[in-house]
């Protein structure tokens, strides 16, 4: 296969790869101030579609919105965000949300239903908006700094990892802390992802250490045993994610050269 980018490489970073949910298309954006889209053909050249500047904004992080017509960006060091509506070909700028006091956007996730769009901030505050309007319902907050947080497939909970290893499970209707559990082991929460069918709850910590486990077992227990200690990065776990089927888990390391393992 030719690189998904031939037809434009970026000029720094690239911090986002993502297909479109529903098109031939994959997205990149990185530190280059830049989104770009292309066509993905069968081993031919992948065309580009179009790539959008955003200036004087390094991007932290992008994603296609649940139904594909939204491209969401954060900077790395702004209060702002962009969203790029692909159906109008419009780029509009969410200068500030009112009741999130926050220096810096960086870290954000989309619920799977569309509904909601989750702003990881300082201090362990989590910021839950409408994916619709942009605006503030309603704001979380955790003991200690949140690191990463994950919607469950249904969408009706989050999973919120700390720095300091513990994980706090909210009910997202309610906004209220159902439970919390402490991550084996994790001297500092590092990444955290949901299985599609539910069933699993994987935690990956500074160590390099991923752990698996059921979700009915973190929301039962304070010190849930994993299922399955994944041991094979030695540098910090920074991205877990299953495959649709959950029959694979991706583990990988930005610290490292070629650390990802398929498990």
């Amino acid at each position: 296969c030719l690189p998904a980018n031939q037809e434009r490489f970026a000029n720094g970073k690239l911090v986002t790869v993502q297909f479109h949910p529903s098109a031939q298309v994959v997205m990149t954006a990185g530190h280059d101030r830049s989104v770009s889209l292309f066509q993905v053909k069968n081993f031919s050249l992948n065309p580009k579609i179009q790539s959008i500047y955003l200036e004087n904004f390094p991007i932290y992080k992008a994603r296609f919105s649940v139904d594909g017509e939204q491209v969401i960006a954060t900077g790395t060091h702004h209060s702002m965000f962009f969203v790029y509506d692909m159906m109008a070909g419009s780029i509009i700028p969410i200068p500030k949300v009112r009741g999130v006091e926050e220096k810096f956007l960086r870290n954000f996730e989309l619920s799977p239903d569309g509904s909601f769009m989750l702003l990881i901030g300082t201090s362990g505050y989590l910021h839950l908006l409408s994916m619709k309007t942009k605006e503030l319902i309603s704001t979380m907050k955790v003991n200690g700094r949140c690191t990463a947080s994950a919607f469950t497939p249904d969408s009706s909970k989050i999973y919120s990892y700390s720095k300091e290893g513990e994980v706090f499970i909210w009910d997202v209707r309610s906004r209220k802390c159902l439970h919390k559990f402490e991550d084996e082991g994790s001297l500092e929460g590092k990444c955290i992802a949901v299985s599609k069918n539910n069933q699993y709850v994987a935690c990956g910590s500074s160590s390099g250490v991923v752990n698996l486990y059921t979700t009915d077992a973190c929301l039962k227990e304070n010190h849930p045993k994993p299922v399955k200690a994944i041991m094979n990065l030695v540098t910090s776990a920074t991205c877990v994610t299953f495959n649709p089927t959950t029959e694979i888990l991706a583990v990988a390391s930005r610290d490292a050269d070629e650390a990802v393992k398929l498990v």
